[in-house]
């Protein structure tokens, strides 16, 4: 993104490095004294963060950033495990894009979300799309990562985002205008920086049936599906190798994930 790339050399200084370990310690802060500070608040704390848009107008502008710290209504063994899963989202992600970067998405779902309550008028309890598309983020990078569900059984990531995306998707399709709203505000940071890789691979597979035909028999000929451009490498080399197009490559370019980010890229005048 060219438009990033300006705004990183002119505000990059201002980024907060870190980010995840801040929203999640505050998550966890935030659970502790809702779990045991009952006699020193008059009310739940929770109920004083969560984003209300009514309350907003009203003068409780601090809703507009505290509803980020309002973790899952999860038992107490659970949260530490979500919590855990929350901060290993966000610490691959800024290692990927860099701390400015991973700002930007985190801040442009933050910014949707009030956007689509303000509009709506449809509270949010807690940041729950928002680490939705975190999640979905860090399974497009790192789909073959690990989780061991009831820290027993290892499931890799991105099945566990498509499970995320049926959720939400079954939501805006069936749910009110307002859970519409929400959801797509949630999840635009991801089609932001996501849209044109998702497009650019449906043109790839949605390729004339001539070139189609070609490369079928050229796959018979060579025996493997995959093939990066960079290192030879196929799926025959290894099973669990997750090949990717390049967008910003001209022509059909297929790079192992390790060279996806660490290539030169092919222009027409050098092919």
């Amino acid at each position: 993104m060219r438009l990033l790339d300006k705004l990183e050399r002119k505000f990059g200084k201002f980024a907060i490095k870190g980010l995840m370990m801040y929203i999640v310690v505050l998550n966890m802060v935030v659970f502790l004294l809702n779990l045991f500070g009952g006699d020193l608040f008059q009310e739940s704390i929770i109920l004083k963060l969560v984003l209300i848009p009514e309350k907003v107008l009203e003068g409780e502008v601090w809703r507009l950033i505290t509803f980020i710290f309002v973790p899952p209504e999860l038992e107490p063994l659970f949260i530490v495990f979500a919590l855990i899963l929350l901060y290993n989202y966000g610490v691959g992600l800024e290692e990927e894009w860099g701390s400015f970067r991973f700002n930007v998405y985190y801040f442009m779902g933050v910014l949707g979300i009030i956007i689509g309550a303000m509009i709506t008028g449809f509270p949010y309890i807690g940041p729950h799309f928002l680490n939705l598309s975190l999640m979905f983020a860090f399974a497009r990078i790192y789909p073959h990562y690990t989780i061991n569900l009831f820290f027993v059984i290892p499931v890799k990531i991105k099945y566990i985002a498509w499970v995320g995306w049926f959720s939400i998707g079954m939501a805006f399709i069936f749910g009110p205008i307002s859970i519409k709203i929400a959801v797509g505000a949630a999840v635009a940071n991801y089609f932001i920086f996501f849209g044109k890789e998702i497009l650019f691979r449906s043109r790839v597979r949605s390729g004339s049936v001539v070139r189609k035909a070609v490369y079928n028999q050229n796959l018979k000929m060579k025996d493997s599906m995959h093939r990066c451009t960079v290192c030879g490498i196929t799926e025959k080399d290894d099973p669990q190798m997750d090949f990717r197009y390049c967008s910003t490559c001209e022509g059909d370019y297929e790079y192992c994930i390790e060279h996806l980010k660490n290539h030169e890229h092919v222009k027409k005048s050098e092919s």
